[in-house]
């Protein structure tokens, strides 16, 4: 009897975890491209422009590398906390959501390449 009880149980926990909504891992994915995106570009921004080099300097030392780690950090988080929010009882298409996240990280990555910034800008 145990061992029928047992498989009821684990059937009843299986079915369970198929209802669970991809919604927040979804907005986890999709907010760390967010992230990575933002970096890349506001290091573009920042390699460029006076005026935005001295609104990204939060610390001398440093420099506007400061500014730019920072609100990319925000950026993210806000897109976190946003996307967490919509999509908290949704079922979101993961596979879609990951293409984009993985998008947005290839975007950041040339982005952050030197020469590839370095043509964007005209220098």
């Amino acid at each position: 009897m145990n061992d029928i009880q047992s498989q009821e149980a684990e059937r009843d926990n299986s079915s369970a975890a198929d209802q669970l909504p991809s919604g927040p891992v979804a907005a986890a994915i999709l907010s760390a491209g967010i992230g990575c995106c933002a970096l890349g570009i506001l290091a573009v921004i920042g390699d460029d422009s006076a005026a935005a080099t001295h609104w990204l300097t939060f610390y001398l030392p440093t420099g506007p590398l400061s500014g730019v780690t920072t609100t990319a950090m925000l950026v993210w988080l806000l897109s976190w906390l946003i996307l967490a929010r919509r999509w908290r009882s949704k079922t979101v298409a993961i596979t879609k959501v990951n293409t984009l996240a993985f998008v947005l990280l290839g975007l950041s990555l040339l982005l952050a390449f030197p020469p590839l910034a370095d043509l964007l800008l005209g220098k």
